[in-house]
């Protein structure tokens, strides 16, 4: 297993753990979020989607071959699509309340990239030149 490897599934992880962590607050409201738990919002459930598409990404880095870092490519870009879309979404202003954003949500966005990165960055089952 490769450095590219153990940081993606670590990054992995941190989206994983990032979804039960605080996202943002909304202090007019005594409300705070995070990415398993909007209630008194609709901004849904998006915790569980990530959690889900963590655990494939986790999966494919640990499964050797070429097919598994090509399908990890498409996974783990979609993991850090969503991570941005929640990013926007949860951040934007509404009617004159702007949130506090939490450390869930910075969190999810950077260890979801890093995942993206590493996929790149790991040779995908060759051998290593010498």
């Amino acid at each position: 297993m490769n450095k590219a490897t153990i940081f993606g599934l670590i990054s992995v992880i941190i989206v994983i753990i990032s979804a039960f962590l605080p996202w943002l607050t909304i202090e007019s409201k005594h409300l705070a979020f995070t990415g398993m738990n909007t209630a008194g919002s609709s901004f849904g459930e998006p915790g569980k989607l990530s959690i889900f598409v963590s655990v494939v990404a986790g999966v494919l880095f640990l499964v050797p071959g070429k097919w598994s870092a090509r399908v990890n490519l498409f996974v783990s870009a979609f993991l850090a699509a969503w991570a941005f879309r929640n990013f926007v979404l949860f951040s934007r202003c509404e009617m004159g309340v702007c949130p506090e954003r939490g450390i869930g949500l910075y969190l999810s966005v950077v260890a979801a990239i890093v995942a993206f990165v590493c996929v790149i960055l790991s040779n995908g089952g060759k051998a290593p030149v010498k």
